[in-house]
């Protein structure tokens, strides 16, 4: 199956609403930071304070998102999020897409927190920003669209596979040389790792996994004369691609609790309906 994509121009409005949300709170809480509020010593990624015992203050590795240095660096990180963002939500839905992005941000603190102390760097500096999400979004961009055209510095055009392969050897390079003191290289190259391990072995995995259950329950010829009556109540489920994707993932739950016995007509319909259309999906 071949993905397209196509960027309109900027808008707020139409945009949905997992991002519309998070340039919203990332735009509010820098707005509240402009005010003189002293929100990085509360809420910036601190190593030692996430790392401190017996009292770790584990909410940082999720709040030093929403902080920024400067209205650029802001700025930065909200047009990333929006180009990068916005066709990977459009194929996954807000839910999966909001996962992700904190995903790759706790992905990217912790490995902030290890090489910090590893490299023996100040564990008292707080790191603030939203590029390790952004960097992971890059990644799941690079491995929906490999082959889209992404233009380096808006003037050299890249590939976006050989684009985000190369901003993940310029992380890795100067993380590894402290180049740049100033810049938190390893919140950005823990971002990217973890989307790419995310979506490499446990995404493909998970639906690899809800493909042979529904394959199960299609190739069960009792269940496939389930009565009208069940029939009708499968048909009530909401028709939009994410509504459908959450009616399996409980259902997914619910086998991997109670087992395939524990099903209704319902439920194994719906998984009969997602093997359907993952068979056109590979034709």
């Amino acid at each position: 199956m071949t993905r397209v994509f196509r960027h309109d121009p900027i808008d707020f409005r139409s945009m949905p609403p997992a991002i519309k949300t998070l340039i919203a709170l990332n735009a509010a809480v820098f707005v509240i930071q402009s005010l003189g509020y002293p929100l990085i010593p509360k809420l910036g990624l601190i190593p030692e304070r996430v790392a401190q015992w017996p009292l770790p203050e584990f909410w940082r590795l999720a709040t030093y998102l929403f902080l920024h240095g400067g209205f650029f660096h802001l700025l930065f990180n909200l047009f990333a999020l929006w180009m990068f963002g916005m066709p990977v939500e459009s194929q996954w839905g807000g839910r999966e897409f909001v996962k992700y992005y904190f995903l790759c941000g706790v992905g990217g603190a912790l490995a902030t927190v290890a090489t910090s102390f590893a490299l023996h760097q100040n564990p008292l500096i707080p790191v603030i920003g939203a590029s390790g999400p952004v960097y992971g979004l890059l990644v799941a961009f690079a491995m929906l669209y490999p082959d889209a055209v992404i233009y380096l510095y808006f003037l050299i055009p890249m590939k976006a596979a050989h684009f985000a392969l190369l901003f993940g050897a310029i992380e890795f390079f100067l993380g590894a040389s402290s180049a740049t003191p100033g810049v938190a290289r390893f919140a950005h190259l823990g971002g990217m790792i973890t989307g790419y391990l995310y979506i490499r072995w446990w995404r493909i995995w998970k639906l690899k996994f809800k493909t042979f259950i529904a394959g199960l329950l299609s190739r069960d010829e009792e269940e496939a004369c389930a009565p009208r009556p069940a029939r009708r109540a499968a048909r009530s489920v909401s028709a939009s691609e994410e509504d459908q994707m959450t009616e399996v993932d409980r259902v997914l739950d619910k086998i991997l609790a109670s087992g395939l016995e524990s099903l209704t007509e319902g439920e194994r319909a719906i998984m009969r309906r997602y093997a359907q259309r993952q068979k056109g999906f590979q034709s």
